[in-house]
Parts: structure tokens; C-alpha cells; sequence
């Protein structure tokens, strides 16, 4: 498919150690309703932002690149603060490069598209704007011994969140002029020293970031409602000829065979994908991917699922479970099942258990029973945004 210049790039701040949040590790790679925290955010902001940069403390590596394993990411290592880390994270953003970036916090899960894209257009403009939810609450001075020692007025002031978005000269411009040693809050404060014009959009209550422990319990109920849940199904088949392999579930069987195709014809990974497209209702995979394109003569089909799946990202999505099955005779699948759902669950980014490769024959009947061909049948499991 023709590719369209990025229309943003994103620096996801993930280094720090989360210790307010209790115990099971930095909070930005536990898990939240199934998939690891800083993955909640990454899918949907890696949808529209090219490059998506994430800082990270360098003991972190290994459990980063697990969490975001498929992700378009490109990782940094971040300081002990947060200016730091920022500074870190646009020092590794490529110059020439998208004139507008999002900074976000890895710890606030739960975006959504919609926030993004209002972000980005009210760029046209200010040189900064955040989401940002009006205080509701009344509020009260008080000491560490928690006496109430006065009074705070709420009005005119607003909680705001992330990810804050830039015009990327207006905060280039303005980390240049922040002195050294300073350390504001957030990164509209330095947009705002340096005289930049900064705009609040409403916030999202469901935007909330992860701080103390009952935040995941809050957190846990809010991935779990407003949501449903859709299934998608995909079959596909294609013709045997000599060969050296076939290709199934993104791995290469050995035999004397290939399968016919304009692509590396996975009819496994192409069922799946087809599963993905039908549970989001976004038609299959030759309309995405037309055979009459030269440009995908002999793909990887893994290029389709990702595809497939980066939809399903962009929408506030997450795929649950997929259970392909693999009709045949020939060649025999059960001693690559193994490789085959690490292969897929890698793709998706799923755990092991969520991937399920089956295969059948059909006792001899029709066109795979007389060996002239293979067919694939997928079923996948998408949660969305109600």
C-alpha cells in the first residue's frame, strides 16, 4: 500500500522505577487487564506516529522489548529525571522530521485514537496543547500531620494529562532556553517559559495515570467496561506445486512442495488476518492488499497480520485470542505446531496461551484429501472501544 508521509512522531517516557505503585516491579510494564501497561498506550500512539521513541531505564531492556515486542519503537535510555528523560527521548527523534510530537507518559494506559487526533489538529493553532479534566473537587491546604490549614479556590484550574503535543520547533526552541538544573512538572511548562502558546482540550476521566496501587484496581475496571467484544472469521486456500517449502503460520515447512500465490501464499497467516479485518468490519486482506500490486509480489505474509492488527490498535482495540486450523494431508504440521504458535504470538504480541494451531485432514476427500492443496480456517477475538 502506498505510504503516507507520518503525520507526527511520539516520545513514550517510561523510566522510571514506580515505586508508589507497590510491589510487582516498575508499574509501566505490569500488566493491566492482560497486556503490559506501557503496551496500552504505545499501540494506539504507534498507529499515527513515525518514530515512536520510548525511554527506559537501561536495566529495563529486557522487559521493554518483551512488553512492545512488534511494535514500531525505537528505544533510549533515559536520566534520573524526567527533563532528562524528555530530553533524552527528542535528542533520538530524527531531524528533519515530523514538525509535530507527542509526549506521554507510559504510565497513563488507557488513550484512546479520539484524543490523539484532536491533539494533532488543534496544532494548527497553538504550539502546545494537552487533554486536560476541570477540578471538581474541593480542595485543602494541609501539613504531613494532615490539619487542615486553609483553603485552595478551584476555579480556573484544570488536572492535566498526557500526551502533550507540540509544534516540534516551538519545543525544540524552548528546551534550548530552559536553564540547566530546572525541572518543571510537565513539558508545557517549558513551552509556556519560553512564551508559547498553549491550549487545553477536554481530558478523558479514563486517562488516568497509574500512581498507587488502588489505581490499578480503578484501572482494571475501566479496561473492562465500555468495551465489546467481536468475533472474525477467515479462510483461505491455495494450489500445491514443486517447491522447496511451504509456508504456514509464518514458518517454513520443509517438503517438495510451495504453495501458488502472489505473496509467500501463508494461507495460515492469511485466514488470520482475514479473521482480524472481518471482527473489526474492515472488509479482507485483498482489499488492503490487492494482488494486481507488484509491490507485494512475494511478501511475508507477517506484513498483513501486523497490519491487521495495527488496525485494530488504532481503534482502541486488542486482539484476545486466535485459533487457526490447517486442513492437509501434506505436509505434516504437528512437528512445526510448536513453532508455528510461537511465530504468531510473537507477531500479535500474545501470550503463548492466547495462540492455538490446529491441523485436520480430510480423509482423503476433496481437494486436499487428493493433495492438491491446502486450506486455512482462523477465528479471531477482538475487544473494542463500545
Amino acid at each position: 500500500m502506498p505510504q503516507t508521509p507520518p503525520r507526527a512522531a511520539a516520545v513514550i517516557v517510561a523510566a522510571g522505577s514506580g515505586m508508589r505503585a507497590g510491589e510487582g516491579g516498575p508499574k509501566q510494564w505490569r500488566r493491566l487487564a492482560g497486556k503490559p501497561v506501557a503496551r496500552w498506550s504505545a499501540e494506539v500512539l504507534t498507529a499515527s506516529c513515525t518514530p515512536a521513541v520510548v525511554v527506559i531505564r537501561p536495566e529495563d531492556r529486557e522487559v521493554a522489548e518483551t512488553a512492545l515486542a512488534g511494535l514500531p519503537v525505537v528505544f533510549v535510555h533515559g536520566a534520573d529525571t524526567r527533563t532528562g528523560s524528555v530530553r533524552a527521548g527528542l535528542a533520538a527523534l530524527p531531524s528533519p522530521g515530523p514538525d509535530r510530537v507527542l509526549i506521554h507518559d507510559a504510565a497513563r494506559p488507557l488513550l484512546t485514537r479520539g484524543v490523539v487526533e484532536r491533539l494533532l489538529a488543534i496544532l494548527d493553532e497553538a504550539d502546545a496543547a494537552a487533554p486536560a479534566l476541570p477540578v471538581a473537587d474541593t480542595l485543602k491546604r494541609a501539613g504531613e500531620d494532615r490539619w487542615v490549614t486553609g483553603a485552595v479556590d478551584r476555579e480556573g484550574l484544570w488536572r492535566v494529562q498526557t500526551p502533550q503535543a507540540f509544534r516540534r520547533a516551538a519545543l525544540d526552541a524552548a528546551y534550548a532556553a530552559l536553564p540547566e538544573g530546572e525541572a518543571p512538572t510537565d513539558d508545557l511548562a517549558v513551552v509556556e517559559a519560553a512564551g508559547g502558546r498553549v491550549r487545553l482540550l477536554p481530558g478523558d476521566p479514563a486517562l488516568l495515570k497509574l500512581t498507587y496501587p488502588e489505581d490499578f484496581d480503578l484501572a482494571e475496571r475501566l479496561a473492562g467496561t465500555g468495551r465489546t467484544t467481536r468475533v472474525g472469521l477467515g479462510v483461505d486456500a491455495h494450489r500445491f506445486a514443486p517447491g522447496d517449502g511451504v509456508w504456514l503460520c509464518g514458518v517454513k515447512l520443509p517438503c517438495d512442495l510451495r504453495l501458488l500465490g502472489h505473496s509467500d501464499a501463508d494461507a495460515g497467516l492469511h485466514a488470520l488476518t482475514d479473521a482480524v479485518l472481518g471482527a473489526l468490519g474492515e472488509g479482507d486482506i485483498g482489499d488492503h492488499f490487492p494482488p494486481s500490486d507488484p509491490q507485494w509480489k512475494g511478501a511475508p505474509s507477517n506484513l498483513f497480520l501486523r497490519h491487521a492488527a495495527g488496525l485494530a490498535a488504532a481503534r482502541g482495540g486488542r486482539i484476545l485470542n486466535v485459533d487457526v486450523t490447517l486442513v492437509c494431508e501434506r505436509p505434516k504440521v504437528k512437528p512445526h505446531r510448536a513453532a508455528m504458535r510461537a511465530r504468531v504470538a510473537e507477531i500479535l504480541a500474545l501470550p503463548l496461551e492466547a495462540v492455538s494451531v490446529k491441523a485436520t485432514t480430510t480423509e482423503g476427500m476433496g481437494f486436499p484429501g487428493r493433495e492438491e492443496g491446502l486450506l486455512a480456517q482462523a477465528v479471531a477475538t477482538v475487544e473494542l472501544p463500545a
